[in-house]
């Protein structure tokens, strides 16, 4: 089937292209164009933009369609390179910035890029190594219960402290490990982690770890989950597995059976960065989700954005409705928070209560009433500042 998805791809291609244009597959999914003859760079993004056209068209396999999505990189002769070599190389550079930025698009080279990719090789070398050097570590974001003030659950969030770089932002590592698929040892180390953790709290605290669509495709997940939790000792109704709409674009009828059978072990599901997808509704449908996450986004535009106010209230209807949980992520004023408690929000979470803090700290939090106590203050403040003078 893979074969026959090729030879279509080649055939679409070659009807892409002029005579005097040349198309070559230089192994697994990877083709290459050289396109001669051009009057200007427009030439080449005419074609990039055909391509993209013509391939995202569905493919008839065998009975069965099939959808593909595709990334160029353009480079020109002679300015990004005087010779073959250089040129693929250009080119090649390219390509990774466009599967970076989405599929579906075309970036033609810039001479910054290759400087951007000497930094992800060393990024992707230093990652092979960090998991065994124990590199890594789990900050706790708290998620704060609006009704009583109380902790409820803390996000596991993943940090990496590299012995000579300091602190590296996970926006610049976890896309390398996704790639490089790391990422299944490295969520797994810190699932581990983050259970274990997480029976040293108090019983009514849960633990918040999210999941890569990379790990869905390992199809040992569930197991993984499984051994975890035994090994542990944590109740499985205190774990909360976070994903996005994205694990279900990907394989939509094989991650909602995965999902599904971590239902069946007690676990809760949380579907994060709610809004931002263009089918959150309709797997809203398909698989009883127990949590909404409503991304920062709208959120940063409480309480005077007239369309987020509409968003976060039909959200939180939505939620009333079905009976899930809601979430506002990124709250960090007053006012968000007496906006979002109206509109009838079960949880928030955010810089207003805490920023991220190493295990130790999150223990503390978790044995106090500090933030039931910081709720109180900050309520009473807002009602303060929206009084009338």
């Amino acid at each position: 089937m893979g074969d026959a998805l090729l030879r279509q791809v080649a055939d679409r291609l070659r009807q892409c292209v002029r005579g005097s244009d040349m198309v070559a597959r230089f192994g697994g999914d990877e083709f290459a164009i050289v396109q001669t003859s051009i009057r200007s760079n427009e030439d080449a993004d005419e074609l990039a933009r055909r391509i993209v056209e013509v391939l995202s068209e569905p493919s008839e396999l065998d009975g069965q369609q099939a959808a593909i999505g595709t990334s160029i990189g353009v480079a020109f002769v002679p300015g990004d390179g005087g010779n073959p070599d250089d040129l693929l190389k250009a080119a090649d550079m390219a390509l990774y910035r466009a599967k970076e930025d989405g599929r579906g698009v075309h970036r033609f080279f810039e001479p910054g890029m290759d400087e951007s990719l000497r930094a992800r090789q060393v990024i992707k070398l230093a990652l092979r190594e960090a998991l065994a050097r124990d590199e890594f570590e789990l900050h706790y974001q708290p998620l704060i219960d609006l009704s009583t003030g109380e902790i409820s659950c803390f996000e596991a969030l993943l940090r990496w402290r590299h012995p000579d770089r300091g602190m590296i932002s996970p926006a610049d590592f976890i896309p390398v490990a996704e790639e490089t698929g790391l990422i299944i040892q490295i969520g797994e180390w810190a699932l581990r982690e983050a259970c274990r953790q997480a029976a040293t709290w108090p019983c009514h605290i849960s633990v918040a770890v999210n999941l890569s669509p990379v790990q869905f495709r390992s199809r040992v997940l569930v197991e993984t989950v499984r051994a975890v939790l035994a090994a542990t000792e944590l109740q499985p109704g205190r774990l909360q597995l976070e994903t996005t709409e994205s694990v279900l674009l990907q394989d939509d009828n094989g991650n909602l059976a995965m999902l599904q059978e971590l239902r069946r072990l007690g676990i809760r599901i949380a579907m994060d960065d709610f809004g931002t997808g263009y089918s959150s509704l309709g797997y809203l449908r398909s698989f009883p989700f127990d949590k909404i996450k409503l991304d920062r986004s709208f959120v940063s535009d409480l309480p005077g954005g007239a369309e987020a106010q509409a968003i976060v209230r039909a959200v939180a209807g939505l939620g009333a409705g079905l009976c899930i949980t809601t979430t506002a992520e990124g709250i960090e004023t007053a006012h968000q928070l007496a906006a979002l408690r109206q509109d009838g929000y079960n949880e928030g979470q955010g810089f207003l209560f805490s920023r991220p803090v190493p295990a130790a700290e999150a223990l503390r939090l978790a044995r106090t009433a500090e933030p039931m106590e910081r709720l109180g203050h900050i309520q009473e403040a807002a009602r303060t500042s929206s009084s009338p003078t």
